[in-house]
């Protein structure tokens, strides 16, 4: 019984390590729905906690019409659909369009 305790826990220790190495693949439909699901609720999030915490520019759109943001330390930037901070100057700064 203690061999075969001995043969078994190695072989399921080899198992569960070949189970890990296993490439998962993301380039299929769902993979793709699965990044813009993600970028998405980062967008999300980066913007709404933006708007708590930082002051939103009115008169000014970023390079693509978005929304301008001032942070504490006086630095504009926008959210990206990656949900990522793009930090602008002034000059890249567009005039809101005035309907």
């Amino acid at each position: 019984m203690k061999k075969l305790k001995l043969l078994i826990i190695p072989a399921l220790l080899v198992s569960v390590q070949l189970m890990a190495q296993t490439k998962t693949s993301s380039d299929g439909s769902v993979g793709k729905t699965i990044n813009k699901i993600g970028n998405k609720t980062a967008q999300v999030a980066v913007k709404g906690a933006s708007v708590i915490t930082d002051k939103v520019y009115r008169d000014k759109r970023g390079p693509g019409g978005q929304t301008v943001y001032i942070n504490k330390h006086s630095h504009y930037y926008y959210v990206n659909g990656r949900g990522k901070k793009v930090y602008i100057t002034k000059a890249q700064m567009k005039n809101e369009k005035e309907d």
